[in-house]
């Protein structure tokens, strides 16, 4: 392709990955609002709070399929009780038709019953039947305040390979990271080493600072104190005069994205939805 074939070709690619952006809500007062302001039959992510619950996520969950939309629960390993919960959750996903679910360990401080990690709990959760087909999980660009770099890499190979063996499709969903080159080079690490499982890129939404702020402790993953503590880079970066534009991190990552294979954008809004999808809406029509 000629030089000017590669910049249509990116932007056109670009395009469609906001087009079908996920956008994550949280189950908290403010999820209301964020409801409403959804584009008709969206991807929606449902987080899962270490403040609410695993129910919650899975009340929320239901709520918004009825509505429309095309819900992906969230559920924390840590946040997790028991076999016998866990029973409970493959029972839910099973009887609902949920056939994709996001897994992450959790922010909680101390785990609720036998799962500290996500791994452990991912291989008990496939032997009780939860009728999936899809299973993301979590992956770090910059890197995790409490997990050696070594550490999250053997895991998320391990993942990939438990996925592949159970005869399910996957997705790592990415922690927020400003830096294209971070995400590059962490990217093309990873796929050295042998991952080939589909990215879904995590992004800021358009966040306004004294929304943002005001959200504090309420937020069980997000704007906590102790997620503020572990990325205070992360959250000053969201909270320039006038709010953080997503193109500033998905323009120079163009030439990269399908290449690395980045097939998703996974949108954190904080429940503030209808700025971000106004960004979404005039960014798609900018690179229509």
């Amino acid at each position: 392709m000629t030089s000017d074939e590669h910049i249509t070709h990116e932007r056109t690619y670009r395009r469609k990955l906001i087009e079908g952006m996920t956008y994550e809500v949280i189950p908290m007062k403010s999820v209301e609002k964020a409801i409403i302001d959804l584009p008709p039959a969206s991807p929606v992510s449902v987080t899962c709070s270490p403040v609410k619950g695993i129910e919650a996520t899975m009340e929320l969950t239901d709520r918004i399929r009825n509505l429309g939309h095309d819900p992906v629960p969230h559920i924390a390993a840590r946040l997790v009780e028991s076999s016998e919960h866990v029973s409970q959750i493959a029972k839910w996903l099973r009887t609902e038709g949920y056939e994709t679910l996001y897994l992450i360990g959790g922010d909680a401080p101390h785990p609720a019953g036998p799962y500290d990690q996500a791994f452990t709990f991912l291989r008990d959760l496939l032997d009780a039947d939860p009728g999936l087909s899809t299973v993301g999980v979590g992956s770090y660009p910059d890197g995790h305040a409490l997990i050696e770099t070594p550490v999250l890499r053997e895991v998320l190979l391990k993942k990939q390979e438990l996925l592949a063996e159970a005869g399910l499709n996957g997705y790592a969903s990415t922690q927020m990271c400003f830096d294209p080159t971070t995400i590059t080079n962490w990217l093309q690490g990873e796929r050295d080493d042998g991952f080939t499982l589909p990215i879904h890129l995590g992004i800021p939404g358009v966040i306004n600072q004294a929304k943002l702020l005001s959200m504090g402790v309420r937020l069980g993953i997000g704007a906590s104190l102790r997620y503020l503590r572990k990325n205070r880079a992360s959250v000053s970066r969201m909270l320039v005069p006038g709010g953080y534009d997503p193109n500033q991190l998905l323009e120079p990552l163009g030439p990269d994205l399908e290449r690395l294979g980045v097939e998703g954008l996974h949108c954190f809004t904080f429940n503030q939805v209808e700025s971000t999808r106004m960004w979404a809406e005039a960014s798609v029509e900018d690179l229509a």
